[in-house]
């Protein structure tokens, strides 16, 4: 494994993990009652354009899936769109799920879908940045040993952070604390947020650390 590649999927996690730190500090020099907590809606407007921008750029730049495949302006085109598709199910899906796992389903609609959209920004468009709109290849990727490349190992990490943070920051939200974080979805969201960026640097290290053991093959 190249010590080269590990250093690029480090430096392109360790952007992603700063941005996700100015979404939260910049906004406040352009609007004076900015706060991740008061104005929550926006910043997880603002945090999920940032990622998803930075993440799309990335891709373009790093090309962590290339294929020597030349592929037409119009299969692009295709799959620009079918990304786009693949990534409004993901909101509805991850929308119904947290409805179902007790979230209001009239009440604080607006609420539940930009904690959604957040959610498919963590995961899903990951994965349609690296493995592209392939169903087959995500449920490999995400199966026993189905990783082929440091990129895909890095994002069953982040992925897997992402949904367990979102999960562990439902805990405090039904205790008598009367806290201003503990309003829906915002303990949820910060988990997500903090578990996407666990992830980011805990996938690099534990890649590096366990290179030799590594070993991808391609299928």
């Amino acid at each position: 494994m190249k010590e080269a590649e590990i250093r690029r999927l480090l430096a392109a996690n360790l952007l992603c993990f700063f941005s996700i730190i100015l979404t939260a500090l910049l906004p406040a020099f352009f609007w004076d009652t900015f706060t991740v907590l008061g104005t929550h809606l926006t910043w997880l407007c603002i945090c999920s354009v940032c990622v998803s921008t930075l993440s799309i750029i990335l891709h373009l730049v790093l090309k962590p899936n290339v294929t020597p495949k030349r592929s037409s302006f119009a299969h692009k085109i295709s799959r620009f769109l079918k990304c786009c598709i693949y990534f409004f199910i993901s909101c509805i899906l991850f929308h119904a799920i947290i409805v179902l796992y007790g979230a209001p389903l009239i009440e604080s609609v607006t609420e539940t879908f930009l904690f959604a959209v957040l959610l498919s920004t963590f995961t899903t468009l990951q994965c349609l940045c690296i493995l592209g709109p392939n169903i087959q290849t995500w449920i490999r990727v995400f199966s026993k040993n189905g990783a082929t490349s440091i990129w895909e190992s890095s994002l069953q990490i982040t992925t897997m952070c992402s949904i367990l943070g979102a999960w562990f920051g439902a805990f405090p939200i039904p205790l008598d604390w009367d806290r201003p974080w503990q309003v829906w979805p915002i303990s949820c969201s910060l988990g997500a947020t903090f578990g996407y960026m666990a992830g980011l640097i805990i996938a690099p290290l534990w890649i590096h650390w366990n290179r030799k053991q590594l070993t991808y093959k391609s299928r």
